[in-house]
């Protein structure tokens, strides 16, 4: 078992409302099908004094700002402090943690932000969970879908089978990604690494390092 790649290695679970989620599981995309679920789960018990229910399967904090420019589909938790800015597009299945940031012609699917995500400007995540503090620079996207729509293999070692065909990326707590970099379908991105600009990143990245465009894994940070 790759212990790089488990859940308790990725993320610090206090960050998120959606802690429970990951229950009884090894690995972070074990709760990409559950997402949905969960969120009308979840959503049917917050507390109204706290949160507003503005539409089917939609919650939003009631301290959360929200752009008027804003497209929101359920089912979609929006926690307290976050802020959906002009023309963020949610397409559903999103949980949207504490003090998030979700920018202008952001797209968000199927996916975990956990507290204090920053994804601020033209940033698509989809099918993807992204730790504490986690942030993606300006143009950073996820691709989901393999190019011969294959189900997605994690690369590390001889392999992971996921049997999904639709994966994102999975970034550690404090992971910072580069302007106009692109995470291929199944990139696994440990806790306090750092993507350089324009980086094409794919498989494993472990735990503090430095990916550099164009030369992979370059170096460890060093403590």
């Amino acid at each position: 078992m790759n212990e790089q790649l488990q859940i308790a290695n990725l993320f610090d679970l206090t960050h998120t409302i959606a802690a429970a989620l990951f229950d009884g599981k090894t690995y972070p995309w074990e709760v990409l099908k559950d997402i949905k679920g969960f969120i009308l789960e979840l959503g049917a018990t917050l507390d109204p004094a706290a949160f507003d229910h503005p539409a089917e399967d939609i919650w939003i904090a009631k301290d959360a700002k929200v752009a008027p420019s804003a497209c929101l589909n359920g089912p979609l938790i929006v926690d307290s402090g976050a802020e959906i800015r002009h023309c963020a597009f949610v397409r559903g299945s999103a949980i949207v943690g504490k003090n998030a940031v979700v920018g202008n012609s952001c797209e968000l699917k199927n996916c975990v932000l956990f507290d204090n995500v920053q994804v601020p400007h033209f940033n698509y995540v989809g099918d993807s969970v992204l730790g504490f503090k986690a942030h993606m620079g300006a143009g950073s996207v996820t691709s989901n879908v393999k190019s011969d729509k294959k189900n997605i293999v994690i690369h590390s070692g001889k392999g992971i089978e996921t049997g999904l065909r639709k994966i994102g990326a999975m970034l550690g707590d404090r992971v910072e990604v580069g302007c106009n970099s692109v995470l291929n379908p199944g990139t696994i991105i440990g806790r306090d690494c750092i993507v350089y600009p324009t980086s094409c990143v794919r498989g494993v990245v472990p735990e503090r390092h430095i990916y550099k465009r164009g030369e992979g894994i370059a170096e460890r940070i060093m403590d």
